[in-house]
Formats: C-alpha cells, structure tokens, sequence
C-alpha cells in the first residue's frame, strides 16, 4: 500500500510541476522529497550531482556560443542550404534543424529556422505545414544524438554511476543514425501529407482577401545577405573544434591521463570530466578571442533553457531517486522481470515519461537509473534512446506552439479532436522508427 501513495505523490508532483514549467516542477518536487523523508520516512536519495556539473558545463558554452554569434554563423549556413535547395525543402529543412541541434545540443535553434522554412516553402507553392510540422520533430528528436546534450551526458553519467563503461561516443553510435532515419523517414512520409495548396479550400478562401495574402506571402527576414562579423565565425570554429577533440579523446583513451585507482591499477581518467573540462576550455577560448562580455551570456536563450533544464533534474531526479531507492527490492522482482520479458515496456514508460515532464533530460533522470537498478540491460536503454522525445503528444511545447505560429498560412494546426495535431504523425513515424533502427544497430556494435 506504501509504494502505491509514494507512487501516487511522485505522480502528483510531476503533475501539478509541470505547470508551472521547468523550474516549477524542480521545486514542486522538494515538495514530494519532503512528505517522502518527514511522512514516510524513506532516506534521502543522492541528488545526481555528477549529472549536474556536467549540464552546467555544457550549458555554459553553449550559452558562449551564442551570446558570441557563432551559432548565428550556424543558422546563416543552414539557411542558405535550404534557399538553394528550395523545391526539397521538406526534405532538407527538417534534416536541417536535426543536424543544427546535434552541433548545438539544444532544439531552441530551430525558432530562428522557422520563417525562413515557410518563407522558402510558401514561395515554392509548398504546403507549409509539410516542411515546418517535421523540422520541429526533427529539433527535438535530434536532442537524443547530440555530445552536447543534457539528455545524452545525462545518460552517459548515470552509466558511470551505475558501474557501466558506455560513453557519449557509444550512445551516439546508435542514436545518431537511429534519430536521423527517423526523422528522414518522417520527412519522406510528410513529402505529399495534406492537400496542395492550389487545391486546398481552406487555404484558397484565406488568400481570397488582398490582405490576407499579402500577409501570406509576405517576405521574412533573411541572414544569407547579411556581413557577419569575423568574430562570430572564430566563435564557431573554435567550438567545433572542440566538440571534434571530444569524439577523438573519446575514440582514442590512450591520450587520456592515466590515473592508479584505490585498486591500484592505472586507468584513464572518465570522459565525463573530459567534456567537462573541453566545454570550460572552449568557453575560455570564445570568451578571450571573441572579447564578448562574460556578463551577456546570463541572458541568452540557450543559457536560460539550460540552466532551467538544469534545476528540473536536480530536483526531479532527487525525488525520483528517493522513491525508487526506499523500493528497489520490490522493483526489482516485479519491473526487472517486466522489462526483461518486455523490453518494449521500457520504451513506452520513459515515452509518456517525457511527454508528463515535457523534458528528455528529465524523463532520463527519472526513468535509466531506476532501469539500471533493476537489471535493465544497459545496451536496450541506449537502443530506445529516441523513446526519450513523447512530448509532441501532445502539441503544448513551445517549439510546436511556435512552428504553428509562424506558419502564416494556418496549414500548420491542432485538429479539432487535439490529438490529431500537425505533429502527431511525423513524431510517431520518428520515434517508433529511431526504436526499431537503434534496437538492430545498439545489439550489432555495442
């Protein structure tokens, strides 16, 4: 009866949290540690401190990265990929915003690739909601496959805490190609969705009016015919470079530091403090060649969405761990046979896990460590890595809330049934196809 209400307060934190946003649902959950520590009287669990320090170091550059205009550099070349290839865009446009998050760690950059995708589609005589409906998928998506995500160094740190030698570069083994057929799948699927425009009533008595059309068909602002500033691109290679020397270190632990453990045997030092140091190192280096006042980057986007990330899991993650750790015995003989005989129910859990807490960082610290705790294979958790991103389910995240805002032409849409919203279809397509893809490519090389 006990674990039924202490799952019952989780739910309800994680319910009532949520909204309230990010930083809401970090300190609702001190609410469900409390009654869990004064009222039930389980012991603390361990806040996931190792997870943290990690977030806060890539968050940090990231944070660099944009207050010193290299990812403007990013979005000046993603957009003039797209204006060459204008009659592919729905193709191009959601592996695009797939590709700028992966090199970013965070899917806030396709805000600034949303006019321009309609702008390109529109004058093709596209259906916008074909190319802009995928892209935003597709930012998300590839939250899972980038070395400079919360969600990927979470995963990666709550490996290490659980005794399991899988490293960033491992998990992007799979997720990586797993995420991308996914979305490219989606995409394909997406190519002929919805009813072309000349042949849409809807959309035909919307530009009826001289007003209206103008407003449809009115230009967007554009980056490609705008002077960057030499610095902006120093930003940007500089910190290539590093996520570059990450993958090598990575690949090659022979040029890591070697360091005699309480065991006495020599062993390179964790790649978990390897990112750490070369994300601080290539802050350094953007802060000193691009002169950017360090001050700027408090006020960033990216700097705010990560440290908001940052806070949930602390918070989230502490509860959670709470729960789970005063219940493991009983987890273990009833989710551990569960998972085994059912991996997929793995997949489902951390899904809607995702969508209830709209964070892959998040569901992450709630649901891998309480699967690594009950003896889920680790190599079946980086295979439903693309499972991490439900929260299109529903279209209440802000990337989606804006894809629509910005699609002029209303093509883009909830339905009136909610569920049958613009996303709905090429998220299912994405993610069930990531899961299938990573399960065959996680079991061959890992």
């Amino acid at each position: 009866m006990e674990i039924i209400l202490g799952f019952i307060v989780l739910l309800l934190c994680l319910l009532f949290g949520v909204r309230h946003g990010g930083l809401g649902l970090a300190v609702i959950s001190g609410i469900g540690l409390t009654i869990f520590t004064f009222v039930f009287g389980y012991k603390p669990g361990k806040p996931p401190v190792d997870v943290m320090l990690i977030i806060l170091a890539v968050v940090t550059c990231a944070g660099f990265l944009q207050t010193s205009g290299g990812l403007t550099v990013m979005l000046k070349y993603a957009e003039k990929f797209l204006r060459n290839n204008p009659k592919h865009v729905t193709i191009f446009a959601p592996l695009t915003t797939w590709f700028l998050t992966i090199l970013c760690g965070t899917g806030h950059v396709v805000y600034t690739m949303f006019p321009i995708i309609y702008d390109i589609a529109i004058k093709q005589g596209i259906r916008p909601e074909r190319p802009m409906a995928v892209a935003s998928v597709a930012s998300q998506m590839a939250i899972c496959a980038s070395p400079v995500s919360v969600a990927v160094v979470s995963m990666a740190a709550f490996f290490v805490a659980a005794g399991y030698d899988y490293s960033v570069l491992q998990i992007l083994s799979v997720s990586i190609p797993a995420t991308g057929c996914g979305v490219l799948l989606a995409a394909l699927w997406s190519y002929r969705r919805g009813k072309d425009l000349d042949k849409d009533p809807a959309f035909q008595a919307l530009i009826a009016d001289k007003e209206n059309k103008e407003y449809v068909y009115g230009d967007s602002e554009t980056l490609v015919d705008k002077e960057l500033p030499r610095s902006y691109h120093w930003a940007m290679y500089i910190f290539l470079v590093g996520i570059i020397v990450i993958a090598a270190l990575g690949n090659l632990p022979s040029f890591l530091p070697h360091f005699v453990d309480k065991t006495g045997a020599s062993k390179p030092i964790s790649m978990v403090v390897v990112i750490q140091m070369v994300m601080l190192l290539v802050s350094a280096l953007i802060l000193i060649v691009t002169k950017i006042k360090a001050k700027d980057v408090g006020n960033c986007q990216v700097f705010k969405s990560g440290i908001v990330a940052l806070v949930s899991v602390y918070g989230v993650a502490w509860m959670a761990d709470t729960y789970f750790s005063n219940h493991m015995t009983i987890l273990k003989e009833v989710l551990g046979v569960a998972v085994q005989s059912y991996p997929w129910a793995y997949a489902i859990l951390v899904f809607f896990t995702s969508k209830l807490v709209n964070s892959q960082g998040a569901a992450i610290a709630i649901v891998v460590p309480m699967a690594l705790h009950v003896g889920m294979d680790p190599i079946l958790v980086i295979s439903f890595i693309s499972a991490c991103y439900g929260y299109f389910f529903l279209p209440t995240y802000p990337s989606d809330l804006a894809c629509i805002g910005f699609d002029r032409s209303g093509t883009t849409r909830i339905g009136k049934y909610i569920l049958n919203h613009s996303f709905m279809i090429p998220g299912l397509i994405g993610v069930i196809s990531g899961c299938c893809v990573g399960y065959v490519i996680a079991h061959i090389i890992l």
